[in-house]
């Protein structure tokens, strides 16, 4: 069996390698499935909408499905649990292709789309358990930092894929997004750890107060997120501009959240208590700003402070994360992570399907300052390992 380091050892680098190359090509089918399941609907029903069907029961299936199923891996070596998760998704999204390029009903794919979901958050939570097995805690900040950047890297490319496969053919786009998602299972490394530790704490609740406040912090960031993103078309239109001029809102938010991974990765440093919420208001404002509907050059400027904190506030998430949850279910706790973010967006579209993108922002923007002012109050207590956290994973 391979020796990994300890968790204060030194890195060992190809392994490491293998976890990044699987953290940038597990996101790919959520991150590529908006546009080649769209196609796919267009091809079968000629009407895209089923795709946002399609999307909606994948995110909902992964909400429901983040806690029971990380459950099931109790007992089983980490990566060997993430294979079998991995492979399951990996089989329903290749049936997806399948029955689309033999026009089965697509009722069918509806529910292999939920299929496919019910283990993503499991999944997301096992590869970042992973990962306390492979680099040591002083140098987590900067290798979430550059996990956060593949991420964002993931999420620019894949649909830019995803729509040049499906001009051919959107069967073709749904195989190769499945395909590549099928990446860890082939790569993460075996680290011989299983999901419990130890019977002690094993009843220890994974819904604290400190692991709620930072939880409902990621949903309320993923809101705002998704406000813009999925906005965007709507933006364009208000002021004037052609829906494919959509990216001039997206692209500036990529950008950004990419330059803030790139400061994490550099920076290697956990942001103290301060940082973060001066963070959460950085995005607290952009969300305001862009409600505020006041010029194309404003809405870009509001779009670049949400993106520019975006990278420093997940790797902040997760390493809190890490030291307030119970160590034999950390797995759990960082699937609930992928699930929150989740959660917003699918508050975000559900705000979106009923009210104008206007008032959307503004309850968004509420959101954020709940959250912010929830940090803001908590700030002055002092949660269990906090504080040695920040200090022993400072550069």
């Amino acid at each position: 069996m391979t020796n990994f380091p300890s968790p204060d050892g030194p890195t060992n680098r190809w392994p490491l390698l293998r976890w990044f190359i699987s953290s940038g090509t597990l996101g790919v089918p959520q991150a590529a499935g908006p546009v080649a399941f769209s196609l796919v609907a267009l091809s079968l029903t000629n009407d895209s909408s089923g795709g946002a069907a399609m999307m909606l029961a994948m995110t909902i299936a992964q909400v429901g499905g983040a806690i029971p199923i990380a459950r099931l891996g109790k007992g089983l070596p980490l990566a060997m649990f993430l294979r079998l998760l991995v492979a399951m998704r990996t089989l329903a999204l290749f049936s997806i292709a399948i029955c689309a390029a033999n026009d089965v009903s697509f009722s069918w794919l509806i529910v292999l789309a939920a299929a496919a979901g019910l283990v993503n958050g499991a999944a997301s939570g096992y590869l970042r358990a992973v990962l306390n097995h492979l680099a040591p805690s002083s140098r987590l900040p900067r290798t979430l930092g550059i996990a956060a950047t593949l991420n964002e890297a993931t999420f620019v490319l894949a649909p830019v894929a995803a729509s040049g496969l499906g001009s051919v053919s959107p069967a073709l786009a749904v195989f190769v997004l499945a395909a590549v998602g099928a990446v860890p299972a082939l790569l993460v490394p075996n680290t011989g750890s299983t999901h419990i530790d130890g019977v002690r704490g094993a009843r220890s609740s994974v819904l604290s107060p400190p692991i709620l406040l930072w939880l409902t912090c990621a949903a309320a960031g993923g809101a705002a997120v998704a406000a813009i993103e999925i906005g965007a078309v709507a933006l364009a239109l208000n002021f004037g501009y052609e829906p494919t001029l959509a990216i001039v809102f997206t692209v500036p938010l990529c950008l950004a959240s990419v330059a803030g991974g790139i400061w994490v990765s550099v920076r290697n440093r956990m942001a103290t208590r301060r940082a973060v919420l001066a963070q959460l208001l950085l995005m607290t404002m952009g969300s305001a700003l862009a409600a505020l509907n006041l010029s194309v050059a404003a809405t870009v400027v509001a779009t670049v402070l949400i993106g520019s904190v975006l990278a420093p506030l997940a790797t902040y998430y997760s390493l809190i994360l890490d030291t307030l949850a119970p160590p034999q279910r950390r797995p759990e706790v960082f699937a609930l992570l992928r699930t929150a973010n989740a959660v917003g967006v699918i508050f975000a579209s559900a705000v979106l399907t009923v009210v104008s993108l206007s008032v959307t922002m503004i309850v968004v923007t509420g959101l954020m300052v709940v959250a912010t002012f929830a940090v803001a109050i908590a700030s002055a207590k002092r949660y269990p390992g906090d504080e040695d956290l920040t200090r022993d994973r400072s550069s």
